[in-house]
């Protein structure tokens, strides 16, 4: 069984930066994405990466602020968070599909695999 841990959140100030991570255990995945739920909302969808990097989907949200990337030798999907807002805070949650996936997607039922979600906190 596939499984996912988030690393790397925290709180920072406006304007600042962090860095999440999510590794990959158990079993090969395709697409691999995060997620984020702000207090009280549904969660949503930040970006998605497929396994060969070159299908990328990014939230209008986050347009140019947000980049991820992947490294499969580690199996590994990380979240660049720069000029973070104090809307960006919330539990951000990695995901990641089953292998045939290919297509970055922002959709959450085609992730079959979750991670139990890192919290983000940005203060202004």
């Amino acid at each position: 069984q596939v499984q996912l841990v988030e690393s790397g959140g925290g709180s920072v100030q406006a304007g600042g930066s962090l860095r999440l991570s999510c590794a990959a255990s158990g079993g090969s995945v395709g697409v691999m994405g995060w997620f984020r739920q702000a207090p009280g909302k549904e969660r949503v969808a930040v970006g998605s990466i497929n396994r060969s990097g070159d299908n990328i989907w990014y939230a209008a949200f986050v347009k140019g602020r947000f980049t991820v990337a992947r490294d499969n030798a580690k199996s590994t999907v990380i979240l660049q968070m720069n000029s973070l807002k104090p809307e960006d805070t919330g539990v951000y949650y990695c995901a990641a599909t089953e292998a045939s996936h290919s297509i970055a997607s922002p959709q959450a039922p085609t992730y079959a695999y979750w991670g139990q979600g890192i919290q983000v906190t940005v203060v202004s």
